[in-house]
């Protein structure tokens, strides 16, 4: 019985609990990423490089002779800085706004009884 109860305080521990939540938030987050990259940014920039190259697929760009398909290289390569940008600007929105949180005036505390008195004989000293 003691693994049992050594296990549940280690999977009950706030870090194990916060790391379960970070992941499946995490998950949900790529999903958001992924559609926006894949289903917007991607198609938005692609389509007129494509029509431009009059090709209607990344797959068709291939070494001619060989079954070397660049065209999905560098598709995976545009997503992958497309993926990375888009972090960026989260996470500088995300900061931006926890800075103006910060930025509330901070209220000096009051002085403790002991401060208060080791003034009060600092200034009868000067008198």
């Amino acid at each position: 019985m003691g693994m049992m109860k050594e296990f549940k305080e280690f999977a009950m521990k706030g870090n194990v609990v916060d790391l379960a939540v970070g992941v499946v938030i995490g998950a949900a987050f790529a999903g958001i990423v992924k559609s926006l990259v894949d289903d917007i940014l991607t198609p938005a920039i692609l389509t007129p490089a494509l029509k431009a190259a009059h090709i209607a697929d990344l797959s068709q760009l291939v070494i001619p002779g060989t079954a070397i398909k660049y065209g999905n290289f560098l598709s995976q390569i545009l997503s992958f800085i497309l993926v990375t940008f888009t972090l960026f600007m989260v996470i500088k929105a995300i900061n931006r706004m926890k800075k103006k949180e910060e930025a509330a005036p901070v209220v000096p505390p009051e002085p403790t009884l002991s401060e208060i008195l080791l003034m009060e004989i600092r200034d009868s000293l000067k008198k």
